[in-house]
């Protein structure tokens, strides 16, 4: 079972998830594909980062139970101390980033809290509130790849250069803008087709050139086909 909420730090949400580790179609179990953003979980005890991905990413041994915080894209740097590109594609636990001490004393807090997500919320807004803000051009370079908006034309509207970008979203995202975009696009296909809007139309109204387009995107960035990954929602939808 999944459940999220607005978190109270801007941008970001809080979420839960329980798994079964005997159902292949528990979401626990199911490819998270990439969405531009981090996340700090705690998992069984255990407090991890996931990185930001550039392909999907399947547990290999789903903990039972998780909360966590996924963060806006390009917000979690400040706030967990290391550059996103330095967690491309992986998933560490917090010690690696903060030391074994500190990591095991934060993640014994969350454990014995009668609402880990919100404890785990807590937590992060602690640590944000010492942190640098988040960089509001950034902020605006996601809001207008999100909206379709060219990368060019992104870095153009908030004063960058386009290399100057590119180096300041490998440090804020893990890669470059033109990835971002990628996926942000994919993102809004994925949540049209989700809503029941045919492929062919999902894929004109995101942004891609044609339902094509779409599938090569869906598979190079997922691994996965659009059919497969509608019936795997479906699945896993209540009836």
């Amino acid at each position: 079972m999944y459940e999220e909420r607005p978190s109270r730090l801007d941008g970001a949400v809080v979420w839960t998830r329980l798994t079964g580790t005997a159902d292949p179609a528990d979401p626990g179990t199911r490819p998270v594909l990439p969405d531009g953003c981090m996340d700090l979980i705690w998992a069984d005890g255990t407090l991890l980062v996931a990185g930001p991905d550039t392909r999907a990413y399947v547990p290999e041994s789903p903990a039972h139970a998780y909360a966590g915080v996924r963060f806006a894209p390009g917000d979690a740097p400040a706030v967990l101390g290391t550059e996103a590109s330095a967690l491309r594609d992986r998933r560490v636990e917090l010690a690696d980033l903060w030391g074994a001490r500190t990591a095991r004393r934060l993640a014994d807090d969350v454990t014995g809290a009668a609402d880990r997500a919100a404890a785990l919320e807590a937590l992060v807004l602690r640590r944000a509130a010492e942190a640098p803000a988040p960089d509001p051009l950034l902020r605006a370079v996601v809001a207008r790849l999100r909206a379709g908006e060219p990368v060019g034309a992104a870095a153009d509207a908030v004063g960058l250069g386009v290399r100057q970008l590119h180096r300041r979203s490998l440090a804020a995202f893990g890669y470059g803008p033109k990835t971002l975009a990628r996926i942000l696009r994919l993102r809004r296909a994925l949540d049209l087709v989700t809503s029941g809007v045919p492929y062919a139309e999902a894929a004109h109204r995101a942004g891609c050139a044609d339902q094509a387009h779409l599938a090569r995107e869906m598979r190079a960035l997922t691994g996965t086909t659009l059919s497969r990954y509608t019936a795997s929602v479906r699945a896993a939808s209540p009836a």
